[in-house]
């Protein structure tokens, strides 16, 4: 366990990790209402849709901005779990406790995963592909192993993404047996035995394990912010940490050793995008809890409620408010403007509005939903 008498006090709250959490949320709060994708349209063949095609996944061999924010997600709640831990060992919460507590939190985080793209206009689906199925698994393997020596934790980082390499390019399934070829892939394969079916966009249900490294990596990092060496110290090992995930990861892609690919998240995009992460965490830790720059945590809103957000605007957003504010843009301006693209936009950011504002109004009433 973390030494008590080595670490800051718990109860100095760490800003920087709200920010990150709250912008993550207010992304894919957004991106639920379409309006990164009326963005696209609208610069369809003009500068700005190099700038806008950020906001959307990266194909295949690649990566664009979108491609780190599940990476972005999965690291953070590795530095919420040493936090938590931390929280949990000073209050003498025995060890068994906090063991249930955990297995339950991603109990409830897979069923929610489930449930949430369980209903399909053809009916009921059975789908291990979201970011909320995906933690369930990457919580677990990093609360089992939180306890062990840092470089035991960076062994079993490094042993996660070397057995999926090994997955891909060894194993030798008839039909899924091209390496990292979209659709017929080890991953592929996996996902017929379990769901009988492979997604169309080439996700896999087996990038739980390569993206275990996020969140077993964002532990660490919380464990690094919890210790009581300075602050320039724990900058310098953020940063050179990033840099050298960084280097690491694009020169296995550059010299063609292993692709940079979100879908099936190969290696070096595991590398590449947590290196990403770490030096954006670093970089707002410095901004936000060093220099004290707090003006910006307006985002702590979606924060503070974050799971309850994603799951809502998951289901009933998607489901009932999106279509229904759209209709109502539509028959509201159709008379004064001609532009679909501006009647789009407005329905867009009413529907991000409202979301905000159900937050907004559990904040205010001190409502707060957790798993």
């Amino acid at each position: 366990m973390l030494n008590m008498h080595t670490t800051v006090d718990i109860n100095k709250r760490l800003y920087s990790l709200d920010f990150m959490r709250g912008l993550i949320m207010m992304l894919l709060a957004l991106e639920s209402t379409d309006i990164f994708k009326v963005f696209f349209l609208a610069s369809k063949d003009h500068f700005f849709e190099t700038i806008f095609i950020q906001f959307q996944h990266h194909p295949w061999h690649g990566m664009r901005f979108w491609d780190l924010i599940q990476p972005g997600f999965m690291f953070i709640a590795g530095t919420a779990m040493a936090y938590s831990m931390q929280n949990q060992q000073q209050k003498n919460i025995p060890k068994k406790e906090i063991t249930l507590k955990t297995i339950k939190r991603s109990g409830w985080l897979f069923f929610w995963g489930v449930l949430c793209y369980a209903v399909k206009d053809t009916g009921l689906s059975f789908e291990l592909w979201n970011v909320l199925t995906q933690l369930s698994f990457t919580m677990l393997v990093a609360y089992f192993i939180f306890e062990w020596q840092i470089k035991s934790q960076i062994i079993a980082c490094i042993a996660l993404l070397i057995l999926t390499d090994l997955l891909y390019r060894y194993t030798n399934v008839p039909g899924y047996n091209l390496g990292f070829t979209n659709h017929f892939n080890f991953g592929n394969y996996i996902d017929m035995l379990l769901m009988n079916k492979t997604s169309r966009g080439g996700w896999v249900a087996i990038n739980c394990i390569p993206t275990s490294v996020h969140t077993i990596a964002g532990a660490l990092i919380g464990k690094l912010l919890l210790n009581a060496s300075g602050q320039k110290d724990k900058m310098k090992k953020m940063i050179l940490s990033g840099l050298g995930l960084l280097l690491i990861g694009y020169t296995l892609d550059i010299l063609e050793i292993n692709p940079i690919i979100k879908r099936i998240a190969t290696s070096a995009f595991t590398l590449v995008s947590l290196g990403w992460c770490i030096l954006f965490f670093a970089a707002i830790y410095y901004f936000i809890d060093i220099k004290q720059n707090k003006k910006i945590l307006f985002l702590r809103i979606l924060s503070l409620n974050s799971i309850f957000i994603y799951l809502f605007f998951e289901t009933a957003g998607g489901g009932w408010l999106n279509p229904y504010v759209k209709k109502f843009a539509f028959g509201l301006l159709n008379s004064f403007t001609g532009s679909e693209t501006f009647i789009a936009l407005f329905g867009c950011t009413l529907i991000f509005l409202i979301e905000w504002g159900l937050c907004y109004f559990l904040y205010k009433k001190k409502i707060f939903f957790k798993l």
